[in-house]
């Protein structure tokens, strides 16, 4: 049994606080990580006089403090004469570690205000951060997001996919609210999610405006546009991609017939037009949708309209590799 265990145990049976002796062992393994790490730098142990002539040598330390969610470690950060020592062992410019900005920013996505937050980490951790404070740490999420949205794009593409899901969003209120997302598929196959933004409704206005963010960040040709059926949509696209092929999504299609349909109908009818859009070559699938309308056109003929749409085998067009 090691002298840590044993001082868990006599800690735990005189019902001690065992978050201070965890901070306590924290904060001397740190500093003994650092010592280490500049040993490790100089090529010469600390007393080692033969490392005097090494042309570098310890010049003293200086003090940090770095919370953690254990509390406050109190750390002396040692330095070299000639001031080329970096040490890896602490984040640069940080003062506290990760799991607790973590725990700050998921507070703050929940809809948490900073008040509150600065309230609940000096309970949780014995910290007291201003409402400021948390904001700052929020940032960093909106930074790397920011970041993101405005990096610039090939200029080629051949496939982008585009849809709205709607997730309940805080404001003034929780309502749910359209989170708009583009994936594109490069010219090698691999997948890069463009672009997404938000907003109340799911609209072809609002996708107008994102294609033409991508065009404004260096995305210039893309062969196939893939999306759901929404009013308006397809004019949107060519205004900003007038090259573009239009492909209505299939599963979009499927999941409008299913609701169509009765019950009992909607596995056969959703397994007909997966033969379809599953088949070997245009004609095929022009084949099965021919079959498909002749078989249900007197029971659902709205259906059979969805079916009709030309869209929805618009990437026979493309190449067997795309």
């Amino acid at each position: 049994m090691t002298n840590f265990t044993i001082e868990i145990m006599e800690t735990l049976i005189n019902k001690g606080d065992l978050d201070e002796l965890f901070r306590k062992h924290l904060e001397a393994a740190v500093n003994s990580l650092l010592q280490a790490e500049l040993t490790a730098f100089l090529d010469y142990e600390k007393y080692d006089r033969s490392g005097f002539n090494s042309g570098n040598s310890r010049n003293g330390n200086y003090p940090r403090s770095f919370k953690t969610e254990y509390g406050e470690l109190n750390l002396i950060v040692p330095r070299d004469r000639n001031g080329e020592f970096s040490q890896q062992t602490l984040p640069a410019y940080r003062r506290t570690d990760d799991s607790l900005e973590t725990t700050i920013i998921q507070l703050f996505q929940k809809g948490i205000t900073m008040s509150e937050i600065a309230d609940l980490i000096e309970k949780m951790y014995g910290h007291h951060y201003t409402p400021q404070t948390i904001s700052n740490m929020s940032k960093i999420i909106s930074e790397d997001v920011s970041a993101f949205k405005n990096r610039q794009l090939e200029s080629r593409y051949s496939v982008i996919f585009m849809d709205a899901t709607h997730i309940p969003l805080k404001r003034q209120t929780v309502s749910k609210e359209a989170v708009y997302i583009v994936i594109g598929i490069r010219l090698d196959g691999t997948k890069e999610v463009l672009g997404f933004t938000i907003a109340p409704t799911e609209s072809a206005f609002v996708w107008k405006e994102i294609l033409q963010d991508l065009k404004d960040r260096g995305l210039e040709e893309v062969l196939l546009v893939v999306t759901d059926g929404l009013k308006g949509i397809t004019d949107s696209i060519r205004s900003v991609y007038p090259n573009a092929q239009f492909q209505q999504c299939c599963v979009h299609v499927a999941r409008n017939s299913a609701h169509k349909v009765r019950v009992s109908d909607r596995k056969e009818i959703c397994g007909d037009f997966k033969h379809a859009y599953q088949a070997d070559s245009k004609e095929e699938a022009i084949k099965q949708i021919n079959k498909m309308t002749e078989k249900w056109k007197k029971q659902y003929p709205r259906v059979v309209k969805l079916l009709l749409n030309p869209a929805i085998l618009t990437f026979f067009k493309c190449s067997p590799i795309h």
